[in-house]
């Protein structure tokens, strides 16, 4: 079975869900998916339906690069199970804490860091770089 054919469902959704920049591309037995999310639901929908095609993502066939849309200055929930997210000076866990932002909070972005670390500000002023996966777009 052709790789775009298993992932058939998985592609088809992320065009239904009108993922932005969509590129699909099979190269030495691995198929590449990438694109922009228009939200943290979809990009959750789209992880969601890989892990019930390939369970465990056991397989290693597919490399799944999905962003989500946030550009500076958009409005950012803070999406922590209960606890308060580490605001750092750097953007790496070694990072000094500068500051926190609470469960449900509504921050600024001010840059993409990188995939992992966004830098964000709080309504209160404080300014530094979060975990990106505990930031939601609204």
């Amino acid at each position: 079975m052709a790789l775009q054919d298993k992932y058939a469902e998985l592609i088809q959704t992320a065009n239904t869900l009108g993922v932005a920049d969509l590129a699909v591309a099979e190269k030495d037995g691995m198929l590449h998916i990438s694109g922009v999310a228009k939200s943290s639901a979809d990009y959750d929908s789209l992880w969601a339906l890989y892990a019930k095609i390939d369970p465990n993502m056991a397989s290693g066939d597919l490399m799944m690069n999905i962003d989500v849309k946030a550009d500076a200055g958009a409005q950012l929930k803070v999406t922590t199970e209960s606890t308060n997210l580490n605001i750092r000076s750097t953007p790496s866990t070694e990072g000094a804490i500068v500051g926190k932002a609470a469960h449900n909070e509504i921050v600024t972005l001010v840059e993409k860091t990188d995939d992992s670390w966004w830098k964000i500000k709080t309504a209160d002023g404080e300014e530094g770089y979060a975990y990106a996966q505990y930031l939601s777009p609204m």
